[in-house]
């Protein structure tokens, strides 16, 4: 499952390939650093947009072959030009950082599904070249995968998100279900509240549903870890209806049990 501060990055894990552990730590620090000048701080959104549009001229060098000033882009374009990375997911994960800063509401799910597009679906597709995987239908899955990951990160972190502003729950599902904002600033946790999130969680795990053949079509340890991402993901799901929804009180985590347990669902079967 996603780990540290970007919670849609498997960081340098164990079963990642040694010879990716470079290009894939540069571009979690892009993504985590973008992200936390989107998220983080006492900065107003003018300062925020600011310093990321410094982030979109450094990108702008990088295309344009020249060399960044920061070292953050120069280790970046490295690994960019080494593994023959597209930039576009580069600029997509920025747009979505730099919604961030803006918007705090979705007024439905095609608008967040937009968001989703952006924000985590570029991880996917970048990890897919770095493993030499591209295919059309590989990236499909790997964007249901990524989507799905997005929205639980979203459905854990409800009351974190509303301290800061945000609401993530499209607003007229909401109104459909007869959840108000009350309900996050209260953590309100009725029947209302119950039947909205029972229906995100089941669409954030249809989503997972149709990405989870890239666990089967990747091999070796990156099919692994794909496997663990998808049992870790589905584990969470699985807490958040256990706990009734209320991830106010109960925000699910994984422990230590949970990930030997998804090991074993995940490790390949051998006769």
């Amino acid at each position: 499952m996603p780990v540290h501060h970007y919670e849609n990055f498997p960081v340098a894990s164990i079963l990642m390939p040694r010879r990716l552990h470079k290009p894939v730590n540069v571009i979690y620090q892009f993504a985590r650093t973008a992200d936390d000048i989107a998220d983080e701080g006492d900065l107003d959104e003018y300062d925020r947009l600011c310093q990321l549009e410094e982030f979109h001229n450094e990108l702008e060098s990088i295309t344009e072959q020249k060399s960044p000033r920061t070292l953050l882009f120069q280790d970046l374009a490295v690994e960019i030009a080494l593994h023959k990375l597209p930039m576009q997911p580069f600029y997509d994960l920025l747009d979505a950082f730099t919604q961030d800063a803006t918007k705090h509401e979705y007024e439905n799910f095609e608008h967040l599904q937009d968001y989703c597009r952006r924000s985590a679906n570029p991880i996917g597709t970048l990890l897919l070249h770095l493993y030499g995987e591209v295919t059309p239908a590989n990236i499909a899955y790997s964007d249901a995968i990524c989507t799905s990951l997005q929205l639980i990160n979203f459905w854990q972190d409800v009351a974190k998100d509303f301290a800061i502003g945000r609401i993530y729950l499209p607003q007229d599902e909401m109104a459909k279900f007869g959840v108000t904002e009350e309900h996050i600033a209260q953590q309100k946790c009725d029947d209302a509240w119950r039947a909205l999130m029972k229906f995100q969680v089941d669409r954030a795990r249809w989503f997972m549903t149709q990405g989870a053949p890239l666990g089967s079509i990747l091999t070796g340890r990156i099919g692994l870890e794909m496997r663990m991402v998808i049992a870790g993901g589905l584990r969470i799901l699985t807490k958040l209806e256990a706990n009734q929804y209320d991830m106010f009180r109960h925000r699910p985590v994984l422990k230590p049990l949970d990930w030997v347990v998804m090991f074993a669902q995940s490790a390949p079967l051998r006769f």
